[in-house]
């Protein structure tokens, strides 16, 4: 896994770079969509098709991305297929989303609940947490049934468990101990 981070890292670089000089969010949209095209088994099966040549699936992929497409990044799309890296796509993806993160001094959130949260619980919790985290936050919310009440948030490393499931957990432990 190593080896794919580090074939994608100068190609995210170079991404954010053209980014940098642009329109971040349309950039980030494209980045975003060309790692799940480049997950895509069929897409991934198609790249490796002796018989596709390098500019039909370089038309193919920027054929499969929604956001409009500038000539830099179907040039973009057109060298990964050229250079045969089509498969680095959701690294270089990742690798993107972090570099902008780090630039806009931002983090993403992964938002466990046990039910659906509002729109404004969900601006309110982000307001608390960005002040835990001492930075901005990207939340991306999943519902989880199991946690039977509250939250579990993951920024980065770092977890943030206030869910029910993790409070008997802790009195099990107490318990048992």
């Amino acid at each position: 896994m190593a080896e794919i981070a580090t074939v994608a890292r100068p190609y995210a670089e170079a991404l954010f770079r053209v980014a940098q000089s642009g329109d971040m969010a349309a950039w980030s949209a494209i980045a975003s969509e060309l790692g799940q095209i480049g997950a895509n088994p069929d897409v991934q099966a198609f790249a490796s098709n002796p018989n596709v040549t390098p500019a039909q699936l370089g038309d193919t992929i920027a054929s499969l991305v929604k956001s409009p497409l500038n000539a830099e990044a179907k040039n973009f799309i057109a060298m990964l297929a050229e250079n045969g890296r089509v498969n680095v796509l959701p690294a270089i993806a990742v690798q993107f989303a972090a570099l902008k993160n780090a630039h806009e001094g931002a983090a993403d959130a992964a938002v466990h609940s046990a039910f659906e949260i509002s729109g404004d619980q969900l601006a309110q919790l982000v307001a608390t947490l960005e002040k835990k985290f001492g930075r901005k936050l990207n939340p991306t919310v999943t519902v989880d049934p199991s946690l039977i009440g509250g939250v579990r948030v993951v920024v980065g490393d770092e977890v943030l468990d206030t869910s029910v499931r993790a409070k008997l957990q802790q009195m099990h432990v107490a318990l048992v101990s």
